[in-house]
Parts: C-alpha cells; structure tokens; sequence
C-alpha cells in the first residue's frame, strides 16, 4: 500500500511537463542538480538553528539590550484566591459585568478590586520587554544576514534581473553551491521557527503565522524536489528584503526609542508594500504563472507551485491592511508606531478604571479622549 502510494505521489506526470521527468533531474557529465534526499539535512540544521537562538539570547541579545536601554515593567503579583484563578483558568480571563458581579458575591471583593485582579493577572501571563526583545533581535540577525548572502549569491545572475531567465533550459538547471546552502539554512531556519512557535510570543495573528511557515516550508521543498530553485531563491530574497526591517522597529520599540522605531517602521512598510504586493505578484508570480504556459502546457505541479505562492501573497495582503492601519496611526504624529497583532500590557493607570453602563470612568470623571485600546508590541 504504502509502495503504490509513494509511486503515485512521485508520478512525474504530476510533478514536470509533458515530455519531461526525474531522469532529466540525474546527475550526468559533472553537472549536479537538486535531489529531494538533500531535504533531511534541514532536520539537523533546523535543530542546530534552535541551539544558537538558545545561546544567542542568553549572550548577544542581553548584551544588545542593555546597550539599548531595554528596561523591564514591575509588575504587581495578585494574591491567590481559589475562586478567582478557577474561573480565570476555566472560564474567562475578561469577565463581564454580570459575572463580576457574581464574583463579588463569592470572594467578598468590590468590582473595582475584581477587575484590579484580572487586569494584574492577564499581565502575568504575557510575555515581558527582555523575551520580546531577545526574539525580535535573533529574527532580525538572521534575516538581515539572509538578505545579505541572498543578494550576494543572486546579484550576478540573469534571472535577478530578466525573470523569464528562471525557465531558461528547464528542468534541467544545474545546482549551484551557492544554491544549496541558501535553500537548505532558510529551510531550517523556518522549521526552527516552526518547532518553536509553542514557545514563542504569541500575537492575534498566530494562525496566520502558522499557515505562512507550513506554506513556506512546502513552497522551499517542493520548489526544489521539481528544480524549481531559481524561482525559489528569488522568492526566499523578495520576503527577506523587508523581514529585517520589522525586527530592527521592534527592537527599538521595546527600547523606548520612539522616533528610531517609527522612522524604520515607514521604510519597512515601503519595502513590504513595494516587495511583497509589487515584485512578487507582477513579476515573479506573473513568470511562474503565466510566462511557463507559453512553453508547456499545465500539469498539476504547475498549479501546486502557484497555489502556494497565492497563500502566500493572501497573507501579505492581510498584513498590508495591519500595517496600513498602523502608518495611518503614525501619520497624525501619534508617539509610536504599534503593532496591530500584539497584545499590549494594562497599566495601573487602566486597572483604576470602573466600568459603567456609560463607559469607564477615570477618577470620578469620564475621559475626554480614551486611547488605552490600542496595542502594543
């Protein structure tokens, strides 16, 4: 069973045009093309990866970050009390008002103190500035120095620059050096990030992450089983052009310096919206899906390769309203720029704040201008 399915599945009818198959992939008269054996290798690579991040947080970004002023908030501890945590572990973490009510009945407590409880023990629970920052300043060390070697291993090549070039003499594209190592460390890098994504700090678009790493572990892969390597490195080179740049903001966010974060946040979302809503979808989509129809005829592979590609740019454009959002947030001269899919910490300040039928009440006194519902990174 197993055997018919492993035969079907590389049927190299569904994989390469008409006229075309694995035998075109062997290597021959010292030219050496991309073999899926040369896969497992991400395995290790992707667990090596994991053990540098351990190190790499410990020293270099707790280094960095008392270089740039990254300073912890004190957070307040709730005393335990049996009720409250069960219903916070069991039930809700934001309890509504008839239920703040019941609460009161049962611990005694005003409203004011339940919903002091609950405001302090959602911040327990969330990730603190030194974890934020030491995350944000691996991804940024590793894109930044992906988009260097991309750029360096692609920038003498004629499809970098004339993309109908990628098919020039398909399948049979010889495997650069070069080639290899770039696919195989940015295949373990996004399993890394895959096997880690448990652990990581969590942000309302934890799905969407999820569904952009399997998409793009099974983009790399598939794009190079079927030699699809020149369209994939250019690819991999489009989505590490602006990753950096995200990173670096955070970084400076989480260090208090506003004006750095905001000015690296617009250029960030000018490389995205230039890079992943320009170049991918007009240039190389349009050469991986339209310009291949012109030298054979579809096959399953075909529309693989491309369903995988729109995934991607539907979760760019998912992000480009977020981040728009954002710009447009740092456009009237708001203090930072922030992030849409982060969960923010409550301040003291918001825990003195007391429901009503009316909205919360600040000291006896209705706020004029209430801005404690944005969110932070």
């Amino acid at each position: 069973m197993l055997s018919r399915l492993s035969e079907w599945f590389w049927n190299e009818r569904l994989w390469f045009p008409e006229g075309h198959g694995w035998a075109n992939l062997e290597d021959r008269d010292g030219v050496i093309y991309s073999k899926t054996s040369d896969l497992w290798v991400t395995l290790p690579i992707a667990l090596i990866f994991l053990i540098i991040r351990q190190v790499f947080e410990r020293t270099v970004a707790v280094r960095l970050a008392a270089a740039l002023g990254v300073k912890e908030k004190v957070r307040v501890t709730v005393a335990h009390n049996t009720v409250l945590e069960s219903y916070f572990r069991t039930t809700s973490k934001n309890p509504k008002q008839g239920e703040v009510e019941s609460l009161g009945k049962k611990t005694g407590f005003s409203e004011r103190q339940i919903h002091r409880w609950f405001r302090r023990r959602r911040n327990q629970e969330r990730p603190n500035q030194m974890k934020k920052f030491k995350e944000a300043s691996w991804r940024f060390t590793f894109y930044l120095l992906a988009f260097i070697a991309g750029l360096a291993a692609l920038i003498d090549k004629p499809w970098f620059y004339t993309m109908e070039e990628m098919w020039a003499g398909f399948p049979m594209l010889p495997l650069l050096p070069s080639q290899y190592w770039y696919y195989m460390i940015e295949l373990g890098f996004y399993m890394s990030l895959l096997f880690s994504v448990a652990s990581d700090v969590k942000r309302k678009d934890f799905k969407e992450q999820i569904v952009h790493h399997v998409a793009t572990i099974l983009l790399i892969s598939f794009s190079w089983c079927v030699n699809y390597i020149r369209a994939g490195t250019l690819i991999m080179l489009v989505h590490d052009a602006s990753d950096y740049l995200l990173e670096s903001a955070k970084m400076f966010n989480y260090a208090g310096w506003r004006k750095a974060c905001n000015y690296i946040f617009i250029v960030f979302a000018v490389v995205f919206m230039i890079t992943r809503l320009y170049i991918l979808p007009f240039w190389i989509i349009r050469c991986t899906w339209v310009y291949p129809l012109t030298i054979y005829p579809p096959f399953f592979g075909f529309y693989f390769f491309n369903g995988l590609l729109f995934v991607l740019q539907c979760l760019h454009i998912f992000w480009a309203i977020l981040i728009l959002r954002m710009a447009i947030k740092f456009l009237p001269g708001n203090n930072i720029v922030e992030d849409e899919r982060s969960d923010r910490e409550e301040t003291e300040s918001e825990e003195d704040e007391t429901p009503t039928k009316n909205g919360p009440v600040q000291n006896g006194h209705s706020p004029l201008n209430n801005n404690h519902h944005r969110k932070n990174e």
